[in-house]
């Protein structure tokens, strides 16, 4: 007589086996990954894992991570930033400009330079959301306006020249250390905490997954979505505006080049993190992983004598396979229910 064990199916297939792989490598798979290039860049030149060239990839990636944090939440409602790369050097101009008319006058000079590059950021940040939710403009069109007219008003400013002379308190903030910490990287950390505690424990950060999983359910749920859209541009604009004042500490000037391709750099480290282009599933915890890989990766490109060219091409192929596999993890999700 065959017994019941014998012959009941297998309650894990194959199927189920491939679904439980899938599965881990959407939690797990970055990190695995970030482990396997710190493993083979340090293998093919030990200097990678110095403590001086660690800190240079921790500070390179806190410029465009802090920015990164609040492309989260743009991404996570939906839309997309293309001009935040942009909208940092105009920022930092900006602050430059008003330095050089104030002079010597004011002795706090970093003091005004972060208030000017925060502001300018903000109320760009601002009028983004605004044509976006009024005018009811797709995000990808107004911000990739945003990103040529920042730039050329950045180029306006001062000709297209940099702005430089700033004094040792202002270059402090993007060269200076705290207990051996570079100020960057203590200023990304900061950041990503309060991006993390706010989108999980907050009400706000309820209401931008409920607006990018299902806008229509979280309008009629009671939730302003036009509210809510305005200020995570908002908030990615401040966030340019205080990369913005960081990277023109460390470079000493601020510079009509610089940010370029940053928009490229934020949306990847956002996306390789898990967070989805569709909106309502994502956070910062990936997006800090995400901004570090990218970090190590492209720093383990340069160790290795790796032309820019290919990092460029090394970074988009990266960006398409994150959204496929998002793309079809969510087919999976759908296919069980």
């Amino acid at each position: 007589m065959t017994s019941i064990a014998a012959t009941a199916p297998n309650p894990k297939g194959p199927k189920e086996r491939k679904h439980d792989l899938i599965g881990f490598l959407e939690k797990y798979g970055v990190l695995l990954f970030l482990v396997l290039l710190i493993v083979l860049f340090a293998s093919q030149n030990p200097r990678f894992i110095s403590l001086r060239n660690i800190s240079n990839i921790l500070t390179e990636v806190s410029i465009y991570g802090i920015i990164a944090v609040g492309m989260t939440c743009v991404i996570l409602t939906g839309g997309v930033d293309l001009a935040v790369g942009s909208l940092l050097a105009f920022s930092a101009m900006c602050a430059a400009s008003v330095l050089v008319m104030l002079g010597d006058t004011f002795p706090v000079s970093w003091l005004v330079a972060l208030v000017v590059a925060c502001a300018v950021g903000t109320a760009a940040g601002y009028l983004h959301g605004k044509t976006i939710t009024k005018l009811n403009v797709p995000p990808f069109i107004v911000t990739l306006g945003g990103m040529t007219i920042w730039r050329g008003a950045t180029l306006i400013l001062n000709d297209g020249g940099p702005i430089s002379g700033f004094d040792e308190g202002f270059r402090w903030w993007g060269r200076g250390d705290v207990l051996g910490i570079p100020v960057p990287v203590i200023v990304f950390a900061l950041v990503s905490a309060a991006g993390c505690i706010t989108l999980r424990y907050s009400r706000y950060g309820r209401s931008i997954y409920a607006v990018g999983g299902n806008p229509e359910a979280a309008r009629l749920s009671g939730l302003d979505v036009k509210r809510i859209v305005v200020s995570v541009y908002v908030v990615v604009g401040l966030l340019a505006g205080l990369s913005g004042f960081l990277l023109a500490a460390r470079l000493g000037s601020a510079e009509a080049v610089a940010g370029i391709s940053y928009e490229l750099r934020v949306i990847a480290a956002v996306v390789i993190g898990g967070t989805s282009l569709f909106g309502g599933l994502g956070g910062v915890g990936g997006t800090i992983i995400g901004s570090i890989l990218l970090g190590v990766l492209l720093n383990g490109l340069v160790m290795l004598n790796v032309s820019a060219y290919y990092q460029q091409v090394v970074i988009g192929v990266i960006i398409v396979i994150a959204v496929a596999f998002d793309t079809y993890a969510k087919s999976r999700c759908s296919g069980k229910h």
